[in-house]
């Protein structure tokens, strides 16, 4: 699988990143088969979360005597000082490792919910004396939402950030605003070294009515065709890679679609976009 330079960190991430929100409910068993399957694809990136349910749990005795193996990133969703502490030495603890590459503030979705990572006593505080302490190397900041790409331009004008993880799929790009945004997000983060990870890569949609038959809180496209499409539509953009889906059973498609990355011209990339501005979007 191709690499590519995750910004000013220098490492070199493998286009799919294994996201471990696919283990949000999974026997270790299953998961340890999901593992072995993603380092023999040759991943060698992961995405961990406090709130992905058993993820922790269960990559951190497979992942104790590979470390060397991947770059780690890791998130929190807590805003306070304290309680971010408290998520961060839990996380370590439960993955078995003395520290992470990436510490990420997770899921921030609002402006307000910037406002109070970045106040006194809040969450960034906690994220640079874990890097003064040598518990991670860098620091980042990922979520969703519509106005994701414009928290995160703000963000940047606050500190500088090494990462930034956010959604981008043809759906979001058929909407004028976030495309706009989007975009001078990602012309920021080249000019700032900034590495950019991509997430719902393949949301086709919100399940709406429709029985729940993945993992995904979305509803993810399964058919080999849409999942290379989509998949080589955010590859296309100046980004690092993409999360993998949050569900196991869909992980080999995405790692197939990762694997035949070739870059799309743009007549290709705007029929994708054009198609999909009659999908129901997932962020309204």
């Amino acid at each position: 699988m191709q690499t590519r330079r995750l910004g000013r960190t220098g490492h070199m991430s493998t286009l799919a990143i294994l996201g471990t929100a696919a283990f949000y409910v999974i026997d270790p068993q299953r998961a340890a088969e999901t593992l072995d399957l993603a380092l023999a694809r040759g991943v060698n990136h992961i995405d961990l979360a406090p709130g992905y349910g058993r993820a922790e749990e269960v990559t951190g005795p497979w992942l104790e005597s590979r470390r060397d193996r991947f770059f780690v990133g890791c998130k929190t969703q807590q805003r306070d000082r304290g309680e971010a502490w408290a998520d961060l030495r839990r996380s370590l603890e439960r993955l078995h490792i003395p520290s992470f590459d990436l510490y990420q503030l997770h899921a921030v979705t609002t402006f307000e919910e910037l406002d109070q990572a970045f106040a006194k006593g809040g969450a960034m505080e906690t994220l640079l004396e874990a890097r003064e302490q040598g518990l991670t190397r860098y620091l980042g900041i990922t979520g969703h939402g519509l106005l994701a790409p414009s928290i995160y331009l703000r963000a940047l004008d606050r500190f500088d950030f090494d990462t930034v993880m956010f959604p981008l799929n043809p759906t979001l790009y058929a909407n004028p605003d976030y495309r706009r945004d989007a975009e001078r997000l990602l012309q920021e983060c080249q000019a700032r070294d900034v590495g950019a990870m991509i997430i719902k890569s393949i949301a086709r949609g919100p399940w709406g009515d429709r029985p729940h038959t993945y993992n995904t809180w979305y509803r993810p496209f399964d058919d080999a065709a849409a999942i290379r499409d989509w998949v080589h539509f955010a590859l296309s953009q100046p980004v690092t890679g993409i999360a993998t889906a949050a569900d196991v059973g869909i992980l080999p498609l995405v790692l197939d679609a990762a694997e035949s990355f070739a870059p799309m011209d743009a007549a290709e990339q705007e029929r994708l976009v054009r198609a999909a501005a009659d999908l129901a979007p997932l962020f309204t």
